[in-house]
């Protein structure tokens, strides 16, 4: 096979960075030199894990998340939304393009991790190596699910090897293999562990079938399913994770040593992380944060109408926001003309319908109460509706010029709105998930499911993960389980956190139809490889081949 340099992967972005030539110089201890050559290799998870990278490709694609042009003046962004959701993305997509870049920029920066510490003499530089090598291996299955491809370089006198299918899988799982005796049990969640490597090497083997033929019907081979079950077992029966009890601890801004983080995106404020998962959806007129009237939302996706009858079907006559904890958490009162304590104000989280109430917000700063301290809570008005109306969301959400309206569809706030975020989007606080607790369980009922129809031990997974959530009235057991109940219950739980597109390819529901979305063809089951890429390797004829359909 052809090789080439991965510069000439990404077109004119430039992925060879020599970030670790400053540990060379004179005076830095080898601990010093090692801690600088792994940060790198992390660095650009929170870049990859913004709302237009990969939160974009692995929602806006799929029936939980829909991006219209709202009131006809924002996020139009040329139509990349509206195709995204239409499954009609094209090769000059900047979603696609970024993503792309990010995640390859996070092999090369592993690579050189990888070659820069050889030498080194620090007592991490084993381990360091072992989680370079871990994230290596990571970086590539986000980009075979994503494009069908995973990428092989060792050092960086080499050129990089393109692999497919089952080459690539059976790379991605040698990696993880070699490296999970070496790595620790005590540095996560923001940084890969033995329990992170056990997780990733459960979900490669849940995904082999699609991954080895992306086009085909997905066969599930027993093996597969039975390693999956084996690596499941690992991380539950280690003691060293637990299901939390209030489902929303799980993303609040101080979910970094919460026992059900396994792998996350580390987004401590201190480490200059983004709050773009939080203000994404939320309403423009929605000011969460008293210190700051400048931070709101950016009324950007809701759940489809498709999504949302999910948990109507589920519950029937009873709210799912009463049914199931995990759709709704109320924190302000349904009132006007409230007074509240600006220290201890926080507003609503989860699925957001209706009318919306908050912070009172006049002139350029918040309205306060009489006596001087307190702050006026109320209902919402959209300043750039016509006529200011009501900030109410509606279930009813599309590309029409009423479902694309600034308030219409119901959004979603799951991670707690960083209370440092000054401007809305900046200095997130809670770490986002690769790898939780909860998603182990579900995996672990999957395989179940698919190699034996093992029904009972699924259904006890999945009833394990309903149960646990004892903070509020936790949901009821389900009674029976197949796997599209299994699939059900993977969107209640794991909603917005970008596995949808993973799961519905999966269970083959990609070529489905939801909110504006009829597209059938199966080549659009991965992205098309960008355009600046092919182009950069256009020296070397045939070598970087674009994908079917595109």
């Amino acid at each position: 096979m052809l090789m080439v340099g991965m510069t000439a992967l990404v077109g004119c972005s430039d992925l060879n960075e020599v970030v670790l030539d400053e540990y060379n110089a004179a005076n830095l201890t080898d601990k010093q030199a090692a801690d600088g050559m792994i940060a790198p290799v992390y660095a650009l998870l929170p870049t990859i894990f913004q709302h237009t990278t990969l939160f974009a490709l692995q929602e806006i694609s799929t029936d939980e998340a829909i991006l219209p042009y709202r009131g006809g003046t924002d996020w139009g962004d040329n139509g990349i939304f509206l195709s995204l959701h239409k499954h009609e993305t094209t090769s000059t997509d900047p979603n696609v393009r970024n993503t792309w870049n990010a995640t390859l920029a996070g092999i090369s920066r592993s690579v050189t991790a990888i070659n820069s510490l050889k030498s080194n003499t620090d007592a991490n530089a084993k381990l360091y190596t072992a989680e370079a090598r871990g994230m290596r291996a990571y970086y590539n299955m986000v980009m075979l699910d994503l494009f069908g491809l995973a990428f092989s370089k060792d050092d960086l006198s080499e050129v990089t090897t393109i692999l497919r299918g089952e080459a690539a899988i059976a790379y991605i799982k040698s990696e993880l293999l070699a490296v999970e005796p070496l790595l620790s049990t005590s540095v996560g969640p923001g940084r890969l562990t033995k329990g992170g490597a056990w997780g990733l090497l459960a979900r490669l083997h849940l995904n082999a079938a699609v991954w080895r033929d992306p086009y085909g019907t997905p066969t599930h081979k027993a093996e597969d399913m039975d390693k999956v079950v084996e690596y499941s077992d690992k991380i539950i029966n280690s003691g060293q994770y637990a299901l939390s009890t209030d489902y929303w601890d799980i993303f609040s801004n101080a979910n970094h040593g919460n026992k059900e983080l396994i792998f996350a995106v580390d987004q401590r404020a201190e480490l200059n992380g983004h709050n773009r998962l939080s203000y994404f959806s939320l309403a423009n007129d929605q000011r969460p944060l008293p210190a700051f009237p400048a931070a709101n939302g950016t009324d950007g996706p809701a759940i489809t109408p498709t999504f949302y009858q999910t948990w109507v079907s589920a519950y029937g006559s009873v709210d799912p926001a009463v049914a199931d904890p995990r759709f709704y958490k109320q924190n302000v009162k349904k009132e006007d003309n409230q007074c509240v304590d600006p220290a201890t104000y926080k507003i609503d989280r989860g699925i957001l319908r209706g009318q919306q109430y908050g912070l009172i917000f006049k002139s350029g700063a918040f309205v306060r109460c009489a006596d001087g301290k307190s702050m006026q809570v109320g209902k919402i008005v959209n300043s750039r509706g016509k006529g200011n109306p009501m900030v109410i969301h509606t279930e009813k959400v599309d590309f029409s010029t009423e479902g694309s309206d600034y308030s219409s569809g119901y959004r979603v706030l799951k991670y707690e709105f960083s209370n440092k975020s000054a401007s809305g989007r900046n200095f997130g606080e809670a770490d986002i998930m690769i790898v939780r607790l909860a998603d182990v369980y579900l995996m672990r009922a999957e395989a179940k499911l698919r190699k034996s129809n093992d029904a009972a031990g699924a259904l006890a997974d999945v009833n394990k993960v309903r149960l646990s959530r004892t903070a509020n009235s936790p949901a009821t057991a389900l009674a029976s389980i197949n796997l599209d109940l299994l699939f059900r219950e993977r969107g209640f739980e794991l909603y917005w956190e970008l596995q949808r597109r993973t799961d519905l390819i999966r269970f083959e529901k990609y070529e489905d139809s939801w909110t504006e979305k009829t597209d059938k063809n199966k080549n659009r089951r991965v992205f098309p490889i960008p355009q600046t890429a092919i182009d950069g390797a256009s020296n070397l004829t045939g070598y970087l081949k674009q994908n079917a359909g595109y």
